[in-house]
């Protein structure tokens, strides 16, 4: 007997009440994945690989019925999606305004604008996830009184490792981590099963999706397991080619994060006599003599950007995070404006 097709999550009216039913139904779900804004890959996986990460996370993050949530992010992103059928199951009510909330659930850049709004009172449990925090971006919400937490994952992997406050992250409950050849592996009964049939409408390219034969899957993001830690450096295919050199533009973003508030976001741009440039998009202008000096001091001169912008409200992506194709477009039409030389 055929069994019946994924539940396309994202096209019900409801998708918690979605879930639901594919959990009683013992059907698969299918998401989006947020990698891109033109072309989602379908991600297909159990029910369970979501519920059974519930406890931990509401342990780990003091989530219980008396709960308010505020997830502004759009359900269209997989982290969102999981947030709001996480807090139905535990009986937490979901809630428009910030004001009220008790927890938060937002990406980097989302956290950044509610801290600049003052939009959290103190005690709230801000969970970030969907990029790298910023040390600078920590400090300022402990500072701001939250109680702030943040993970890795990926809607392929779910979660792989959580940190609360200022540590680092480790392993999330459940999952074994290991590094090989600088790639993030990850085995856990929260991996998902793999791109579904429904990726061929949506025209998507190949995902990075990999699974061994041990049980342990990967995105290619690339990292190192440090006594425990795990350090996140991106995703290796992000690079240009400048003056002969090859420039891995995640590795340049990382270096530039380390004491930023705000968002750092480097992109290439294609270059006549270079092949290609690296530029750095700031939303935060007080960042951007910290992030020159950094560079000068800690980056070869050919992973240097050679142009700076300031852009106070960044394009964002459906998820919520950067849109770096809508940036690297901007700088080539000439919609910005570089700061210094």
């Amino acid at each position: 007997m055929a069994l019946p097709e994924p539940l396309d999550l994202l096209a019900c009216a409801d998708p918690v009440h979605g879930f639901r039913a594919a959990q009683a139904e013992g059907r698969l779900i299918a998401l989006r994945s947020s990698g891109t804004t033109d072309s989602p890959r379908v991600v297909v996986r159990t029910t369970a690989s979501w519920a059974d990460s519930f406890d931990a996370v509401s342990e780990l993050c003091a989530m219980s019925a008396d709960a308010r949530t505020w997830i502004p992010g759009p359900v269209s992103a997989s982290m969102n999606a999981f947030a709001r059928v996480h807090a139905d199951a535990v009986g937490a009510e979901v809630v428009d305004d910030p004001g009220v909330a008790t927890h938060a659930v937002l990406t980097p850049l989302l956290l950044a604008r509610a801290l600049d709004h003052g939009l959290l009172a103190p005690g709230v449990s801000a969970v970030v996830a969907g990029d790298a925090m910023p040390a600078g971006l920590v400090r300022r919400a402990l500072e701001a009184g939250l109680d702030l937490h943040h993970y890795y994952g990926a809607s392929e992997l779910s979660f792989v490792a959580w940190a609360s406050g200022d540590r680092p992250l480790r392993p999330f409950p459940g999952v074994e981590c290991r590094v090989v050849d600088g790639v993030i592996w990850a085995r856990s009964p929260y991996l998902s099963e793999g791109y579904g049939p429904l990726n061929d409408a949506t025209g998507a390219p190949p995902g990075p999706y990999r699974r061994d034969e041990d049980g342990f899957g990967t995105v290619l993001d690339r990292g190192e397991l440090v006594d425990g830690r795990l350090l996140v450096h991106g995703r290796g295919e992000a690079w240009v080619t400048t003056a002969g050199v090859t420039v891995d533009l995640a590795e340049v973003e990382r270096v530039l994060r380390t004491d930023a508030n705000g968002a750092v976001v480097v992109v290439g741009i294609p270059d006549d006599r270079l092949g290609a440039i690296v530029v750095a998009v700031l939303d935060d202008s007080d960042d951007l003599p910290r992030a020159r000096a950094h560079a000068s001091s800690v980056l070869q001169p050919s992973h240097r950007p050679r142009r700076w912008y300031v852009l106070p409200d960044l394009p964002l992506t459906l998820a919520g995070k950067p849109d770096r194709q809508a940036l690297a477009e901007q700088v080539l039409a000439g919609g910005l404006a570089p700061v210094g030389r």
